[in-house]
């Protein structure tokens, strides 16, 4: 990026003295309060800071020229957001400090933080999945009638990423009223923008998407605040997304450790000849709007300001360490839930399924569904057929083919205030979104709080002859991240309590559906409102010889086995592995003291090693034998009937437990 050589011009405006003077004091703190932080960065009293100097007029510009209740999705350098909403400066430098009194408990750092009470939600790490999480919530003020937008910050480097793309597309697709802000400062780390895109200029994305865009000046506050002001009332008033590009210049490295070695002196120099808070000063000083009076008083009152809230920070105590407090902030509360059943029914696995939807839907007004196909089409299960008469197109959302932009929409959806549910057209597919479940719906509320609603629906499994990329089960992805809610249900009636208590639950829940069961299964369902409970496992059959511990198809295919031989072995169906039912897993090694741990997915890193190291640590005094693990191939699952039935473990679970009732 070359510097411009034009003056910052602040000419043509309407805005009244008033609004001027609060552009200029909203400048201004962000500026003093970084000044302060790099000297506190020097003095060790925080440990890393991302300097926004030089961009403020972007981040107060937007802020100022929305409503105080429209949700704001912030990067590193947006300092001037959080003090334009009026966030106390003590708990600003609380959460930057660790300390207790700020928004994460000490949980994470800087701007890794979000608050509603502030209509705030902040950044992770990775770049770009915050903009799908604003169109989300833009599709919440438009199906409730809100006259209402939300707007989202990235950088350049940023717009490199799937996730803006897939975001935009959503966005563009479902005319939200979003505002997606570039902030375009020339570099992205050290990487230049040369380097970063082709294309003239960054708002030419806009036109591949269908929807309006434009370039401004980043450092020119009046600019940025009537051009975002302006949009956000058409947008009010006539819902489209829209992407402003917002040239200006990282002055200081991407973080104070990393330096500018990398810039040419003369292109700083030239950008801080341009520096939006002196230039904005100059500007009224030079029109009469600001005195140097005024502007001495200001500055001493927002130092002050400054000092009292570091006070009050420092005085706070550091973080105490416990290891309760941290586990019970992993998942927001549960509600408490009426079950209503009315008469039994013979469903299918697949119509329990649906079922359960229905009821949900009828249940909760704002859940949403969302998918690929869903809609008229029905999905390709036809688990939805029927939902759009009784439902209608808004709730019952075809979603563009891009798993990480939905997912991250379902959550500014959730966070907004509704309920969302995303189907993945297979199981295999949520690769794609795997980012926005791990990182964003896992940790939410763990970080500053705030739940996360959604449920995914992942169509899984093998022996119906899909081949490698629709027939694995990949529960082990996830079992590992904490936060995430697991369930997988193997009788028609879980089938569709289990969906409703996920979908009852505010915390994110994976919830796999085999379908190899789908219309091989049926089993009486009560009818009505029949939320089951999740973290409690199921004794499918009683037995004191051995253990058969598993979940999903390897219930039947160990219901199957049992059934031919003549022992006494019991049949433990896990139904949900987060939360898991360690109390009667524990019940059943006591009973039957050797323990056989049966799941479909490969051998290697598979949910079974996890199950087997607990019950070895915790009941290795009940046991007679090793826990054995008994699992598919360390293979992709192939195509070929034959070489499915050999990846399978079904074939060699009888010589499995036989072996293990030998020992």
């Amino acid at each position: 990026m070359t510097a411009t050589t034009a003056p910052l011009s602040f000419s043509g405006h309407s805005l009244d003295e008033a609004t001027l003077l609060r552009l200029y004091e909203q400048l201004l703190r962000p500026r003093l309060i970084e000044e302060k932080m790099l000297k506190q960065l020097r003095g060790g009293v925080i440990s890393k800071w991302f300097s926004g100097i030089g961009q403020e007029a972007i981040s107060v510009g937007c802020t100022l020229a929305l409503q105080p209740d429209e949700f704001v999705f912030t990067m590193h350098r947006n300092l001037g957001v959080f003090t334009s909403r009026e966030v106390p400066l003590d708990r600003l430098f609380a959460q930057w400090q660790g300390k207790p009194g700020g928004f994460t408990k000490g949980r994470d750092r800087s701007f890794h933080f979000g608050s509603r009470e502030y209509h705030i939600v902040g950044m992770i790490s990775h770049l770009g999945p915050q903009l799908a999480l604003a169109a989300g919530v833009a599709l919440w003020h438009k199906m409730q009638g809100e006259p209402k937008v939300s707007l989202a910050f990235t950088g350049d480097g940023g717009t490199s990423e799937g996730d803006f793309h897939e975001a935009l597309n959503i966005a563009a697709v479902w005319k939200l009223p979003v505002i997606f802000v570039i902030e375009n400062n020339g570099y992205g780390l050290s990487t230049p923008v040369s380097e970063q895109y082709a294309c003239d200029s960054l708002a030419d994305r806009g036109v591949g998407y269908g929807m309006r865009s434009l370039s401004i000046d980043g450092n020119n506050v009046v600019e940025v605040f009537d051009t975002v002001r302006q949009l956000a009332a058409e947008l009010r008033a006539h819902p489209e997304p829209v992407l402003i590009e917002c040239r200006t210049f990282r002055v200081r490295g991407h973080e104070e450790a990393s330096g500018v070695k990398y810039v040419p002196t003369e292109l700083i120099e030239a950008w801080q000849d341009r520096d939006p808070v002196v230039r904005f000063a100059a500007y009224l000083h030079e029109t009469g709007v600001l005195t140097a009076e005024f502007e001495a008083t200001l500055t001493a009152s927002i130092k002050s300001e400054i000092e009292a809230a570091l006070a009050r920070a420092a005085d706070l105590p550091d973080v105490a360490a416990d290891p309760d407090m941290e586990l019970s902030d992993l998942y927001a509360a549960v509600p408490g839930l009426q079950t209503l059943p009315g008469e039994i029914r013979e469903l299918r696995f697949i119509d329990a399924i649906s079922d359960g939807l229905r009821e949900a839907m009828r249940a909760y007004p704002d859940l949403v569904l969302m998918g690929q196909d869903i809609a008229e089409y029905g999905g390709v299960f036809k688990i939805t057929e029927g939902f759009v008469e009784e439902f209608g197109i808004d709730r019952v959302r075809n979603t563009p083919l891009c798993e990480s932009g939905v997912v991250g929409a379902a959550l500014g959806y959730g966070i907004a205030g509704g309920k969302a549910m995303v189907e993945m057209q297979f199981g295999d597919f949520v690769s794609c979104g795997f980012n926005q479940i791990v990182n964003n719906l896992a940790k939410l509320h763990y970080r500053w709080g705030q739940n996360a609603d959604v449920v995914i629906r992942l169509p899984v499994g093998g022996g119906v002859g899909a081949g490698p990329f629709h027939s694995q089960t990949m529960e082990s992805w996830f079992t590992s991240v904490a936060g995430l809610k697991i369930v997988y249900p193997s009788t028609p009636e879980d089938a569709k309590s289990l969906l409703l208590a996920a979908l009852a639950d505010p915390n994110p829940v994976l919830y796999f559906e085999h379908k190899g069961l789908y219309r091989s299964l049926s089993g009486p369902v009560p009818q009505g409102f029949t939320p089951g409970e999740l973290g409690k496992a199921r004794i499918v059959k009683e037995g004191e010889a051995l253990t058969i511990l598993t979940y999903g198809a390897g219930v039947h295919w160990a219901m199957e086995t049992v059934a031919s031989l003549n022992h006494d072995i019991e049949i433990i169906d896990l139904r949900t592995l987060a939360p898991l039912d360690y109390a009667a897993i524990r019940q059943s090694v006591a009973k039957t003291s050797r323990v056989l741990v049966l799941h479909e997915a490969s051998l290697t890193g598979g949910f079974g090693g996890e199950l087997a190291a607990w019950i070895g640590e915790h009941c290795f005094e009940l046991l007679d034998a090793p826990v054995r693990r008994l699992a598919s191939l360390d293979t992709p699952v192939p195509f070929a009937a034959a070489l499915e039935q050999q990846y399978l473990p079904k074939g060699r679970l009888e010589e499995a437990v036989l072996a293990l009732l030998g020992y």
